[in-house]
């Protein structure tokens, strides 16, 4: 298990202030989640997620892997005036400034947020591979490619001899499984990237905790996309939640059950905004499920 750190510094939430930031991410820590997910844009203005996790990492960030995001093409950032997001000069000065606010000498796992047309995606990943020599990032991955640009860039690292892309990250839940159809995850697979899905719990609806009739007043589905509850195939939930207490687990241990035994997933990205949900993530992600109850899984929604 990881943990998707866009909610530190998201206005309405516990975790928008420095406190609560602190008391997720030490309680995550505690349970032994230790890879954590964030990016430069993540929080209520820019950097704040970083800036939070910085001071709330103060003598404990051996203990975590630690991956930010540079590069996301549809939002100003303060490095407009560096040019194009995916040159070396922009990630350059993207990743200095991240160091600054986690207030580390080294990030682990430095992805570009999604690709540059404007740039050629091998001068991207050569001056990402320059960073890895040294020593600013550990490796780096990519976000949102499709499984040609995938596959473009590993063509682009074995051009070059350059350490290869570690991860790719994008959207992947059960209601959300349009990267199997479109040849993503195999993509990832196949340049021996490992695959990080986001939204995994589909904002919260795979929890358990929603049902036809009712979602919790203080859920971000409830606040912000109210829709995913009011579109959900409420059939397939039920049919779902009643194979869960067949085979004794609840939603969400089944949930990431399913993600974990899958090969090509390094680490279901979750987020939380109070400490009894990261532990209680933490806690449901032993349960394995076996290769029939996959399927059975997997016949509610398919992709």
């Amino acid at each position: 298990m990881g943990l998707g750190c866009n909610n530190f510094g998201r206005e309405g939430t516990v975790s928008q202030t420095q406190e609560g930031t602190n008391a997720v991410l030490h309680a995550a820590l505690d349970a032994g989640v230790t890879f954590l997910d964030t990016a430069d844009l993540y929080g209520g203005q820019w950097g704040l997620s970083e800036t939070l996790m910085g001071e709330a990492l103060k003598g404990r960030r051996d203990e975590v892997v630690l991956a930010t995001k540079f590069g996301f093409t549809e939002v100003p950032t303060p490095l407009d005036e560096l040019g194009a997001k995916g040159s070396p000069a922009y990630l350059r000065a993207a990743c200095e400034a991240s160091l600054e606010r986690l207030q580390t000498d080294h990030i682990d796992l430095f992805q570009q947020h999604q690709p540059d047309p404007a740039v050629p995606v091998g001068e991207t990943l050569g001056a990402l591979a320059e960073l890895v020599e040294e020593g600013k990032i550990r490796a780096y991955g990519v976000s949102q490619f499709t499984a040609s640009q995938l596959r473009e860039a590993d063509a682009a690292v074995h051009e070059r001899s350059i350490p290869g892309i570690a991860s790719s990250q994008d959207e992947l839940s059960l209601i959300a499984r349009g990267v199997e159809n479109d040849g993503r995850l195999s993509a990832a697979h196949d340049i021996n990237a490992g695959f990080l899905p986001f939204f995994p719990l589909a904002n919260g609806l795979f929890t358990g905790k929603f049902t036809r009739t009712d979602m919790p007043a203080d859920s971000r589905i409830a606040k912000i996309r109210p829709q995913i509850a009011q579109n959900a195939d409420w059939d397939a939930m039920e049919a779902y939640q009643a194979l869960c207490d067949d085979w004794g687990v609840t939603m969400l241990q089944a949930t990431l059950g399913w993600f974990l035994s899958r090969a090509v997933v390094s680490s279901v990205i979750a987020g939380a905004t109070r400490p009894e949900q990261v532990r209680q993530n933490a806690d449901s992600a032993h349960w394995r499920p076996s290769p029939d109850q996959v399927g059975l899984i997997e016949s509610l929604f398919p992709a």
